[in-house]
């Protein structure tokens, strides 16, 4: 294969980040979708402060935080729903190309990771719900480290555990600012642009823009 390891971000690219919100949509009430969108943006904004500060705290702690950020921000959605929306986020339900794509390239030879913000237990939970744990040769999570993307110690820890130079790997992700970090410490990237996002930092481009993984292996 072109690629000794693909290597895959896990939320917004494996598992759909906004399936919690969905399954209770109806009784979130009229604001449900923003909501969404910001409970997803205050976590991730919580990861990006919180490396800068070197003070890290637990992706699950920064959900969990950026849930009841959403909350006060948006009092039409239901607050008795809180436990029932964190109890959704363990089992997100995957984009429905995932098991097909990682098992054909799984029966062509590479080797297959999650490279994750998330805390190991919330990966080892998405990657068990969606059946795709025996397609996973690794899980990993920054929490390791103890910093989030897009420190290139995260990037480094694929290339240190398989023992390959960064060009051999294969990095896919739907978020546009975990492409940049990927495609600044050498690996091959493909910017999974699943809701037609403008592009965003021009000097660290991606190799190539999919809508989904299907077309994958195509570009060898």
């Amino acid at each position: 294969m072109a690629y000794a390891a693909y290597v895959f971000d896990a939320y917004g690219t494996l598992f759909d980040v906004h399936a919690a919100v969905r399954k209770h949509a109806e009784k979130m009430g009229p604001d449900a979708q923003t909501f969404s969108f910001v409970w997803r943006q205050k976590q991730l904004e919580y990861s990006w402060v919180r490396a800068l500060m070197g003070r890290y705290q637990d992706f699950w702690e920064l959900t969990e935080q950026a849930l009841d950020t959403a909350f006060a921000l948006y009092p039409s959605a239901d607050k008795s729903l809180r436990q029932d929306l964190l109890n959704a986020y363990w089992s997100l339900d995957c984009y429905p190309e995932v098991p097909e794509v990682l098992t054909r390239l799984k029966q062509e030879g590479a080797r297959l990771a999650i490279l994750s913000n998330g805390s190991p237990a919330m990966l080892e939970a998405a990657a068990k719900a969606a059946a795709i744990t025996e397609l996973l040769d690794e899980i990993f999570s920054v929490h390791e480290l103890r910093t989030y993307k897009t420190a290139p110690e995260v990037y480094d820890m694929v290339t240190t555990h398989f023992r390959i130079y960064p060009e051999a790997v294969s990095f896919q992700s739907s978020n546009r600012w975990d492409i940049a970090g990927a495609t600044a410490f050498g690996f091959r990237t493909v910017w999974m642009n699943r809701t037609s996002q403008p592009d965003e930092y021009p000097d660290l481009a991606p190799s190539a823009v999919l809508n989904d993984l299907n077309g994958l292996q195509a570009l060898g």
